[in-house]
């Protein structure tokens, strides 16, 4: 009879902190979005449930909290895409189907980028790392296309985005994507590099297709989730 292996208590603590430590990150990253009002929402209630058992402290157990959770907000992601789909006009109908088609492409493009970000690094706390940046993108899609259904037709016309050049708040964003986007260009091996490149053409082709049809704080949260994937791969890529 096989015996089940039994984590050091040590190794449990580290563990549980360094999943903590990505939670409580995650919640507070800039521009993730409308954060603080999700931050009681039952899916991450769940999920610090499951992070907090004895039996998932675990890397595997812990990153298989953050995969149900990941597939949780799927769900909800995809239900509120369905609302806002079956409210619009057939010519926003496309929009969000073309929407939802370039975050898709942007998402498998990231995920190689991952993978390459991953093989750079040593140890199981990058497990835990690299699960959290797969969970993070699928939370604030879910979260964003909820309060673009919920506002369906409410939209006031003043709150749309302007141009990036006019808004001194998203051309700040966007100076802090670049630069992140050249220190983690900077880190990967040159083999990896492409993958960065066409994942980043992936992100703002998603971005083009989403901006207008959101609201002008929804812009903002677009380019800071950005820009805080960016830095986290760039904090992750070539460490031991």
């Amino acid at each position: 009879m096989k015996t089940a292996l039994r984590w050091p208590s040590w190794h449990r603590a580290r563990v549980i902190a360094s999943a903590a430590a990505l939670l409580a990150a995650w919640l507070a990253a800039p521009g993730a979005a409308h954060a603080e009002v999700a931050a009681a929402d039952p899916i991450d209630a769940s999920m610090r449930t499951c992070l907090a058992r004895a039996d998932m402290s675990s890397t595997v157990g812990q990153v298989q909290c953050m995969d149900t959770a990941r597939i949780a907000w799927k769900a909800s992601m995809d239900q509120s895409l369905q609302q806002l789909q079956s409210d619009a006009p057939d010519a926003q109908r496309k929009k969000w189907e073309d929407s939802q088609k370039r975050w898709l492409a942007w998402r498998e493009a990231d995920g190689k980028l991952l993978a390459a970000v991953l093989a750079t690094t040593h140890g199981t706390a990058y497990q835990l790392a690299g699960a959290d940046i797969q969970l993070q993108p699928v939370r604030d899609r879910a979260l964003a296309l909820r309060a673009a259904a919920a506002a369906s037709g409410k939209q006031d016309p003043k709150t749309r985005p302007r141009a990036c050049s006019f808004d001194a708040q998203c051309e700040h964003a966007m100076f802090d994507l670049n630069r992140y986007y050249r220190r983690l260009h900077a880190k990967l091996p040159s083999h990896a590099r492409p993958l960065l490149s066409r994942a980043q053409r992936a992100w703002t082709a998603y971005r083009d297709a989403t901006v207008p049809l959101m609201d002008a704080r929804s812009q903002i949260d677009i380019i800071g989730t950005r820009v805080a994937q960016l830095k986290r791969m760039g904090d992750t890529a070539g460490n031991d």
